[in-house]
């Protein structure tokens, strides 16, 4: 199914998301659910509730949602922070492996995002590969914080993440 471009629809649900309340999420899951039944193949509405039970701390069943946006045809930024999210509930359940291939894929897809590149850290970490996880952060840090201070200091901080990738390729 090709993505939805219903504007109506997509309005709705930013209401939902705006109007949740993280510490309870039931109703939110809730109309999200209603919206579902209206819905049942939409990406972006399988993305919605997957990111609610998400963020309830259900991640077994937001794998699933994720799962099934992703097969229904999402591009764009949601496709980047279906990405992110699922990489980030699928290191949560303990799968490392799912999680660094799935944050791979993001990171191939939008190479600009700080925030892909963050979450693929916090699995790298996850795994045991704490040498390539700072190393990633080093290059976010020398990437997207434009001060002279950091900047005087480029070549060495790409020459120590460098160095650090080599030690986690080693292993």
């Amino acid at each position: 199914m090709p993505e939805t471009t219903d504007p109506a629809l997509l309005q709705r649900l930013s209401d939902l998301f705006d109007a949740r309340d993280r510490d309870d999420m039931a109703p939110t899951i809730r109309a999200l659910r209603e919206v579902l039944a209206e819905h049942p193949a939409d990406p972006h509405v399988l993305y919605e509730v997957g990111g609610a039970y998400d963020t309830a701390g259900e991640e077994e069943t937001a794998a699933g949602y994720y799962e099934r946006a992703l097969a229904a045809g999402l591009s764009g930024d949601t496709l980047r922070r279906c990405l992110l999210q699922y990489g980030s509930t699928l290191r949560n359940l303990g799968r490392y492996d799912d999680s660094l291939a799935v944050l791979e894929r993001a990171r191939e897809s939008f190479p600009a995002s700080e925030s892909v590149r963050v979450w693929h850290a916090l699995s790298l970490h996850a795994a045991g590969r704490s040498d390539a996880a700072v190393a990633e952060l080093m290059l976010v840090a020398v990437d997207g914080i434009p001060t002279p201070d950091l900047q005087r200091y480029q070549a060495a901080i790409r020459g120590n993440a460098e160095y650090l990738r080599s030690l986690d390729a080693a292993r």
